[in-house]
């Protein structure tokens, strides 16, 4: 029987011919990631262990990026304790306040991760690197401390499910909506403890950014990981990265999967997730007049250029609608600097938006952007649970950058293809 790309990567990081869904496998690790809400814990845990040394120094990365710069005491003293740990051992990949980013942008753009690699993160969006044609998933600080201490780690083998693209996207249809279109057809366990592998004719016509983004939400549908195939985009991505040499992992032609399903997309229109799950997803055919307070265009999901680019085509020019909060973060200090040098950031603060130093405070209700009690939110971040983003009595609404900032200029939750010629 064949393998699936994620079941080849296993097998060959397990020193195995083969494997198969179901099987428990030992693995060595390319890489192992924390942020720092995560690494204090697996620090401590680490500590217990009894271990002196790092399984190796330059294959460990703490990114300080959730409360960053820090919101308060505690904030600065998690902070502190991963200094001084990677301090300690030598850690090479340590990224802090000036020199880090969101921490799933940053890896790739530093070259952290390549095709073919085996990452374990303890942070659920791990799975990003799944563009890259690695796999990559989130685990929990206890098995982050094992990681560190021997540089190997226990799965069960996922079943996959294969999404068959097809087509091409339209004018400010995105990734974003890709994903949200799928999660809210499958639900949010639809693809619990699976392989979502993305393949067809259509992958060509995504971006690295839309593949990046895609990736980061497999777990927002139960996803162990989301992976696309290894193509020329990735490749040259790889190479202006300075990536380590990519080992290239196709699917056999009979590998075996749960489900095939098939996405035409140049049918994928903008798309929302409802409040409180990213399956409550619906189409602008569905959705009234809704007001909204607050914007969010960043996150390790739609920080990037591109995301960055788009939200700026669509500001460029106009001012947000009075009463709306505009909240732009770069997701890393390159991203940042390259929006300046292309003069978006001007853009964003002409038309009354705030910029931020790269953070993921108001993603998960930290901080940069709290909702009040009643509060409604278009955010380009992936879930959108009660409390999420502050008082549980608020609302948030998961879209494209694209939506988010025409929802900015009319004060409602607006379609770009309302405020812009198509």
């Amino acid at each position: 029987m064949g393998m699936t790309m994620t079941q080849k990567i296993l097998a060959s990081h397990a020193g195995k011919d083969a494997v198969q869904a179901g099987e428990l496998v030992l693995a060595s690790l390319d890489r192992v990631l924390g942020n720092d809400i995560t690494s204090p814990v697996a620090i401590r845990a680490f500590e217990q262990l009894g271990k002196e040394t790092v399984f190796d120094a330059d294959k460990i990365t703490m990114v300080m990026d959730h409360f960053v710069p820090n919101k308060d005491i505690k904030a600065a003293e998690q902070c502190c304790q991963c200094r001084e740990f990677c301090r300690a051992h030598q850690i090479s990949g340590f990224y802090d306040v000036g020199k880090m980013g969101i921490e799933h942008a940053l890896l790739p753009e530093q070259g952290l991760v390549t095709a073919g690699d085996l990452v374990i993160g303890a942070d659920s969006h791990t799975c990003t690197y799944g563009a890259l044609g690695a796999f990559s998933t989130g685990v929990g600080s206890t098995d982050m401390a094992c990681a560190m201490a021997i540089g190997k780690a226990w799965f069960r083998v996922p079943s996959a499910i294969r999404v068959q693209l097809n087509g091409t996207l339209r004018k400010y249809v995105t990734g974003k909506d890709v994903i949200l279109h799928l999660i809210g057809q499958i639900g949010v366990d639809g693809a619990l403890y699976r392989s979502l592998e993305f393949t067809g004719d259509g992958v060509a016509s995504l971006s690295m950014s839309d593949r990046f983004c895609i990736c980061n939400m497999a777990i927002e549908a139960g996803a162990k990981n989301g992976i696309f195939p290894v193509d020329d985009a990735v490749l040259a991505y790889l190479r202006d990265h300075g990536a380590a040499e990519p080992r290239v992992f196709c699917a056999d032609d009979d590998a075996e999967y749960e489900q095939t399903i098939s996405l035409n997309l140049s049918d994928i229109e903008p798309t929302v997730a409802f409040p409180h799950l990213p399956e409550n997803t619906k189409t602008f055919g569905q959705i009234g007049e809704i007001p909204i307070q607050q914007v969010v265009i960043g996150s390790c999901t739609n920080g990037r250029l591109e995301d960055l680019q788009i939200a700026a085509e669509i500001l460029q020019g106009k001012q947000c609608a009075p009463g709306v909060r505009v909240i732009v973060i770069p997701a890393t200090q390159q991203i940042y600097l390259n929006a300046l040098e292309q003069g978006l950031l001007k853009i964003f603060v002409e038309s009354g938006a705030a910029v931020s130093t790269p953070t993921c405070g108001p993603c998960l209700g930290g901080y940069m952007g709290i909702l009040a009690k009643g509060e409604r939110a278009v955010a380009t971040t992936n879930r959108n649970f009660v409390g999420r983003m502050g008082h549980p009595e608020s609302e948030i609404y998961l879209a494209s950058p694209a939506v988010a900032a025409a929802s900015a200029l009319t004060g409602f939750i607006t379609s770009p293809w309302e405020v812009m010629s198509v």
